[in-house]
């Protein structure tokens, strides 16, 4: 049966997975969003934005639920030298990735709607930024779900401007309130109606500008990736209690209830789980077990007739069910064991008993 703890690195590893393609693999060149995005030009210039800030060129006025702003601990420029740039691809279906309150909606979408339908120029803008038609914007904005941020996630954001959508790189504080589609991408910031799209991470060093909030790391930012299949619900932190919430995709929170098979780890797990800004030390690679040395033979002699010439102990056991994530182990040979010499030439031949099997060391293929 495997264990809780167990269960937990596991869901956690494939989390922190995300650090071995931290940059290298966001940062590739061309125009990986929307429709709209300016490709990679902006990618060295990220606008960080707190919770409540509407930012440059607002769609719509906020639709977010009311929630108290934190004041910034100062300017990106007064960071320490030491803090490392680092952003995390993290899969859009993780949960806990996202939060909210149970059977209250993180934004008001009918609101959100209304908002963006009775301008049709700004109407025609989002919907060119999100991909779709003006006249999907209600089917679309219905379809997606309201939830907060629970990690500070770098996206593409746009804001209008001239009658279109001007994309730029943003950070958006943890607690922010998004609408996500069925892949857990966020899709709509409901502090502004600013249609998102995937971010832009470049190479090299990055200009952050705008406010710094409290608890702000650069080396703790995540880029949300597309689930691997579209889902039916998302399993959220209720950031009243610290429990988990299933909410079903594109529901405002009135169809809330408890997960039916939660995840095994608490909701207020490290989503970034070891923190690359605070390195530990490297795991050990994994034991591999050295074949056991076969036992030395007898003097050489004549197998009676009903007498074998090899004798074997017993096939290793079956290899035990492994978690996924968790590397292959390489099962032992058997151990060869030849006949003992008979007692003496007068007495019957009879085999005497084999040495029993070595067993293997197998070490911990877990350490680490």
């Amino acid at each position: 049966m495997r264990s809780q703890g167990r269960f937990r690195r596991t869901a956690l590893a494939a989390l922190s997975a995300g650090v071995l393609l931290a940059v290298a693999g966001c940062g590739e060149g061309g125009d990986r969003t929307a429709k709209g995005t300016t490709g990679t030009a902006e990618a060295k210039d990220v606008l960080l934005q707190p919770i409540a800030s509407p930012g440059p060129g607002p769609f719509t006025a906020s639709t977010a639920r009311a929630a108290d702003s934190p004041s910034p601990s100062g300017a990106p420029d007064d960071e320490p030298d030491s803090g490392t740039r680092t952003v995390h691809p993290v899969s859009g279906a993780v949960p806990g990735l996202y939060g909210g309150t149970r059977s209250v909606a993180a934004c008001d979408v009918e609101k959100q709607t209304t908002l963006l339908t009775d301008d049709k120029k700004k109407a025609s803008a989002f919907a060119e930024a999100a991909g779709i038609e003006a006249v999907q914007i209600p089917g679309y904005l219905k379809s997606l779900t309201p939830v907060v941020l629970r990690a500070d996630a770098q996206v593409t954001n746009h804001g209008y401007s001239a009658g279109s959508a001007t994309a730029f790189q943003a950070v958006l504080q943890a607690g922010t309130a998004v609408l996500v589609d069925s892949r857990g991408m966020p899709r709509v910031r409901c502090a502004c109606g600013n249609p998102l799209g995937p971010p832009v991470v470049a190479d090299g060093k990055v200009a952050h500008r705008g406010e710094r909030w409290p608890g702000y790391d650069p080396a703790r930012i995540v880029a949300v990736e597309p689930g691997v299949k579209a889902a039916t619900s998302l399993i959220i932190v209720n950031t009243d209690d610290n429990s988990w919430i299933e909410r079903a995709m594109g529901d405002s929170g009135g169809r809330d209830r408890d997960p039916d098979d939660p995840p095994p780890f608490e909701p207020d797990a490290d989503l970034l789980f070891p923190s690359p800004g605070r390195p530990s030390e490297p795991p050990s690679p994994d034991s591999t077990p050295s074949d056991p040395a076969p036992s030395e033979p007898q003097a050489p002699t004549d197998p009676g007739p009903d007498e074998s010439s090899d004798d074997f102990g017993d096939p290793p056991e079956e290899p035990w069910e492994y978690e996924e994530g968790v590397p292959e182990e390489v099962a032992p040979e058997p151990t060869q064991v030849f006949p003992a010499e008979p007692d003496g030439p007068d007495g019957p031949d009879a085999p005497a008993e084999p040495d029993a099997p070595m067993e293997a060391d197998l070490g911990d293929v877990f350490a680490g």
